[in-house]
C-alpha cells in the first residue's frame, strides 16, 4: 500500500484493508506514529504517547471487530489501564491508571490500537483546549485559532489526518464544538447510549456522554454500534435502536420536517457569515425535498445558569477528592485558577440550589421535547462565532469575568441538548471567508440518532467535505 493514500481512508476503510491483508495493523500504527511526529509539534494535539502499548496490543493479537488494526487516540480524561491520564491538570501529570473505563474497554474490543491520548482542557471545562499543563492545541486550519474543546486535541488530530477517527466526549458541546472548529463530523449521542462506568453512573448530572469525532459519517455510525449499550451499573438506558446504525447511513431519510434558526437563543447578534451559512444550508435542505421552516424553541430558563451550578458542583467534587487523597488544600499550583474558583463558588451554593438546577434542566428538556413534537430535526449554528483565537478564554487569568460573556457569545446553543439528552451533531457544511470551518448543528428527537445519521449521509453525499484539507496536514 502506498501510505500517501492513508489519509484518503476513513476508519472503516482502513479496517477493510487490514481484513483483506492489503496492509497490516503494524503498518497502520507506524504511519499514524509518523504522522504524529510530523505535525504534532505544530498543533500539540497528542499529549500522552504510549506507542508501546499499541504495539503490544498488536503483538498479542487484536480482537476481531469492526475496526481491527485501526490506530486510535483516547481523550485525556478517560482511563486506560497502565497508561498515563492527566485530566489536563498539573496535579495528575504523572498519574497512571490502574484500570480501564468501560468505554475504553469497548474501544479495545472493537479492535482499535490505542497509541496515545489527545489533549483536553483541565477536567474538560472549557470550549477551547489550552490547559496550563500541556499548552494550547492549535487549529490545523489556522494555528492562531483554537481547535475547540473540550475534545480539541482529538479534533485537531483527526483534522490534520493523523488518524480518521478519535474518542471525544460532550458535556456541554465538547464533541460538536471542536468538530465545528476543525471541519469534522461530530455526533453527540442520546443520553445513556454509551457507557460512562465503572467509576461514574453519569457525568455532570446526566449531561455528559462519550463518542468520537470523525472524517466520515459511517465511522461515527459503525463506532456507535460497537460501543453503545448499557453496562452493569447504568442508572438508565437509551431507547434501543430499530436496527444497526451502520444500516441507517445507507437509508434515505425521506421527507423530513426541519425547523431552523440562524439566531442565538439569547437574542444576541451572531457572526453574519455563520447566519448566512445556516440559511444556505436551509435552502439546500429544501432543494433536497425536506419541509423547512424558520422556527426555534423558546426556553423557560437560562441554560448557562444551570450549567454553572451543575458543572460547578462536579468540579468542586473533583477538587475535594484530590484534597482527601493528598491530605492538603488544593491551590493554583495543583489546579488552574478557573478550577479553584469554580470549586470555591460551588461551596457557596446549597443542596437545594443543585436540585433547583436539576429541575430547571428538566423544564428546558420538557420545552425542547414539546418543540420537537412537530419536527424531525432542528437546524442551528453549532458556534455563533468563528473559532476563537487562542488566549480569548484564559483559565489562568486573575480576572475571570471575561469567560461568561465569551461563552454566551460563542456557544449559546449547545448545552441545552445536553440537558435534554437529545442526539445532536455538527456537520462541516460551510467555511468562512478566512478559511475557517463553520459547523451546522442538527438535533433530533430523544433516541433518534437514526434520522440524524440518515440526513448526515445525505448531506455528506450532496456536499462532501473529506477532500477539504487544512493548512497543517500530515
Amino acid at each position: 500500500m502506498a501510505f500517501k493514500e492513508y489519509g484518503n481512508y476513513d476508519a472503516v476503510g482502513l479496517a477493510a484493508l487490514v481484513r483483506k491483508k492489503d496492509v497490516t495493523a503494524q503498518e497502520l500504527l507506524d504511519e499514524a506514529i509518523a504522522r504524529t511526529e510530523k505535525v504534532n509539534p505544530e498543533i500539540n494535539a497528542v499529549v500522552v504517547k504510549h506507542y508501546d502499548y499499541a504495539k503490544q496490543q498488536i503483538e498479542k493479537g487484536l480482537p476481531e471487530g469492526p475496526f481491527t488494526g485501526v490506530p486510535f487516540l483516547l481523550k485525556d480524561l478517560d482511563l486506560l489501564e497502565g497508561t498515563r491520564t492527566t485530566f489536563g491538570a498539573s496535579l495528575y501529570k504523572n498519574e497512571v491508571a490502574n484500570h480501564s473505563g468501560t468505554l475504553a474497554q469497548r474501544f479495545l474490543n472493537a479492535g482499535l490500537a490505542i497509541f496515545g491520548k489527545s489533549s483536553s482542557p483541565e477536567f474538560g471545562l472549557m470550549p477551547t483546549t489550552e490547559p496550563r499543563l500541556h499548552g494550547p492545541t492549535r487549529n490545523p486550519w489556522n494555528p492562531a485559532h483554537s481547535s475547540g474543546g473540550s475534545s480539541g486535541g482529538a479534533a485537531a488530530a483527526v483534522a490534520a489526518r493523523i488518524l480518521p477517527v478519535a474518542h471525544a466526549s460532550d458535556g456541554g458541546g465538547s464533541i460538536r464544538i471542536p468538530a465545528s472548529a476543525c471541519g469534522l463530523f461530530g455526533l453527540k449521542p442520546t443520553r445513556a447510549r454509551n457507557p460512562l462506568g465503572p467509576d461514574r453512573g453519569q457525568g455532570w448530572g446526566g449531561f455528559s456522554c462519550g463518542h468520537v469525532v470523525s472524517i466520515s459519517v459511517r465511522d461515527s455510525a459503525v463506532m456507535l454500534d460497537a460501543i453503545s449499550g448499557p453496562e452493569l451499573t447504568s442508572p438508565y438506558q437509551a431507547p434501543p435502536p430499530a436496527r444497526p446504525f451502520a444500516e441507517e447511513v445507507k437509508q434515505a431519510p425521506g421527507r423530513l420536517r426541519i425547523a431552523f434558526t440562524a439566531a442565538s437563543p439569547f437574542g444576541e447578534a451572531i457572526d453574519p457569515e455563520i447566519a448566512a451559512a445556516v440559511r444556505d444550508v436551509a435552502s439546500l435542505l429544501e432543494k433536497l425535498g425536506h419541509h423547512v421552516e424558520e422556527r426555534a424553541p423558546v426556553l423557560p430558563t437560562d441554560p448557562a445558569a444551570v450549567m454553572t451550578t451543575i458543572v460547578g458542583a462536579n468540579t468542586a467534587l473533583n477538587v475535594r477528592l484530590a484534597e482527601q487523597r493528598f491530605g492538603r488544600e488544593m491551590t493554583v499550583e495543583d489546579f488552574e485558577i478557573l478550577t479553584i474558583a469554580m470549586a470555591h463558588n460551588a461551596k457557596q451554593t446549597s443542596a437545594t440550589d443543585y436540585v433547583a438546577a436539576e429541575l430547571a434542566a428538566f423544564q428546558i428538556s420538557r420545552r425542547l421535547a414539546e418543540f420537537m413534537a412537530a419536527y424531525d430535526v432542528f437546524l442551528s449554528p453549532t458556534l455563533c462565532a468563528p473559532p476563537l483565537r487562542l488566549g480569548e478564554l484564559n483559565s489562568m487569568a486573575s480576572d475571570l469575568s471575561h469567560i461568561g460573556p465569551t461563552l454566551r457569545r460563542y456557544i449559546p446553543g449547545t448545552a441545552m441538548f445536553n440537558m435534554s439528552g437529545q442526539p445532536a451533531m455538527s456537520v462541516p457544511l460551510a467555511w468562512n471567508s478566512a478559511g475557517l470551518p463553520l459547523g451546522m448543528m442538527f438535533t433530533g428527537r430523544f433516541g433518534d440518532e437514526a434520522t440524524l445519521l440518515q440526513l448526515a449521509a445525505q448531506l455528506e453525499q450532496e456536499r462532501p467535505w473529506r477532500a477539504k484539507l487544512p493548512r497543517i496536514c500530515a
